[in-house]
Order: C-alpha cells, then structure tokens, then sequence
C-alpha cells in the first residue's frame, strides 16, 4: 500500500514506473523474434555496443539517443560485413566487433568528466528518469509495436524458415537488419532502466519464458510483453522498497519468472514432466 500512495504523489515514481512497463513490452516483443532466431548472442553484442555512442554524446552535450542508435546500426552492419566477406563466422564477428566497440566505450567513459554518472547507463537506474527518457521510451515502443503488427507474417516466415521465405520473394536480409534496427532502439529505451550490462535480461528471459509456455508466435509475443513488463514492475517495487539498484532487480525479477514457468510449464515443466512420468510409471491395479 505504501508503494501505491508513494506512486500516487511522486513525479519521479510515475515517470519510472511508465517507463519501466513500456521497457518490459518492447522488450519482450523484439526479444521474441531475437530468441526464435537464435540472434541472443546479436542482442547482448548491441547492448554493449552502443556504449560508445552513448558515452560520445554525454561529450558532445547532446542526446545520447543519436549517439547510440549510430554505434548499434554500425555495429549490426560490421558484423555482417565481416561475416559475410571473410571465412569469419557470425558469432566470431560478433565477438570481434562487440569487444571493441565495448572496449572503446569503457575508455571514453573514463575520458568523460561529466557531471552527469555514466555508471547509470552500465547498470540503470529507472528512478532518476527524466521526463524527457520516458517520452522517448513511449515513442521507441510505439514504432516498435507499430513495425511488428504492419509486418507481422514476413517476420513470422522468415522466423521459422529464411529458405522458405526467400522463396517467397521476402528480402529476408533487409528483414534481418530490419530487426537489428529495432533492436538498437529497443536497447537505447532500456538504458535508463536496465542499462547497457543487464538489458539482454530484458531482451531474452521473458521471451524464453513465454517460449515455454506456446508454440505460437503471436502468443509467445503477448506472453513475452506481459513477462517483461511484470518484471520491470516488479524490480522498480522492491529498489524502490529497498534502495536496491533498479537494473539488478528487474533482471532477478525476470529470473524469478522463468524458473517458475521452467519447473511447472504444463508442457515441459521440469517438475510437471517428472510427476507425468511417473504416472505413467505407476502400476496397474485391479
């Protein structure tokens, strides 16, 4: 209840709490489409990239939005360029470009003498956001949204089977990089909240959670969006409640939810499959 009329008279426990819900939603949409296509590692690979461009415009004194949205985009098309003109493999250039651009964004942050903590975009910290962050956020998640109900089968086709969706004439690497734009956005909203360290909890665990619960997509994103912002709400209430870092929690928080769903999903619930089986093991009385 305290946690209720404190959301009711602060500013800032509204702004963060709007925010942190929007986070969770388009988190779970885009991570939906990230974990079917095996790309966990392309998400962790953008979260870390952007800290450069982040850290770029905190020097330059202008929106860290630009800075960032320019480093993920470069970063998504140098490591296809790699992969694709060298006998590199994907995850090697992941982890070639990813590692330096990291690297350099932790040697500009030590550079930076800013007044404003740089750490918070490492970590997040949902409670300082500004009114500006969460307007930024609501407009990210309304694209987001907006760009997977207009081309929902095209990203459903080439989800499953890229083969079969070239052959329909789908542009199935302008879908890819596609993704990997919104990805970037999706990224840069969740630097306030999450930070650049604990945002591939957001992109993949509840999207991994909603994974075990359907076998449809549309579902598996709905579910997705409700596990995302469920965790968020629930990692704001106790940093908020306990002077917890807000980043951490939530990503625990996400944790939590997938060890739940993982011990007792009605289909491939750990603990569910063994009670099944051992039913089926119980012998025959007359």
């Amino acid at each position: 209840m305290e946690f209720i009329q404190d959301l009711m008279t602060y500013g800032f426990l509204q702004k963060a709490f709007i925010t942190s819900i929007m986070v969770g939603v388009i988190c779970g949409v885009i991570g939906s489409f990230i974990v079917l296509r095996g790309m966990a590692l392309m998400g962790d690979a953008i979260s870390h990239a952007i800290l450069p461009g982040v850290a770029i415009s905190y020097m330059l004194g202008i929106n860290y939005f630009y800075g960032a949205v320019a480093t993920g985009v470069l970063t998504a098309f140098g490591i296809g360029a790699i992969s694709q003109n060298s006998r590199i493999k994907n995850d090697s250039s992941i982890g070639i470009v990813f590692s330096a651009f990291f690297a350099l964004g932790i040697i500009l942050i030590t550079q930076a003498k800013s007044a404003t903590d740089l750490t918070q975009i490492l970590f997040g910290n949902v409670l300082s956001v500004r009114t500006s962050d969460m307007w930024l956020t609501l407009v990210i998640g309304a694209i987001v949204i907006l760009v997977v109900i207009l081309f929902f089968k095209e990203l459903l086709v080439s989800s499953f089977d890229e083969t079969m969706a070239a052959a329909y004439g789908l542009k199935t690497r302008l879908i890819h990089y596609g993704i990997m734009f919104l990805l970037t956005l999706v990224t840069v909203a969740s630097l306030q909240t999450v930070g650049v360290i604990l945002v591939v909890s957001l992109l993949i665990t509840p999207a991994s959670t909603a994974y075990l619960l359907t076998n449809r997509l549309s579902i598996m994103v709905v579910l997705a969006s409700f596990f995302g912002a469920m965790s968020s709400i629930i990692g704001l209430y106790f940093s908020f409640l306990y002077n917890m870092p807000s980043g951490p929690v939530i990503a625990l928080a996400a944790t939590a939810l997938f060890v739940v769903a993982l011990l007792f999903s009605p289909k491939q619930g750990i603990v569910v499959s063994k009670f099944r089986s051992k039913s089926k093991r119980k012998p025959m009385v007359n």
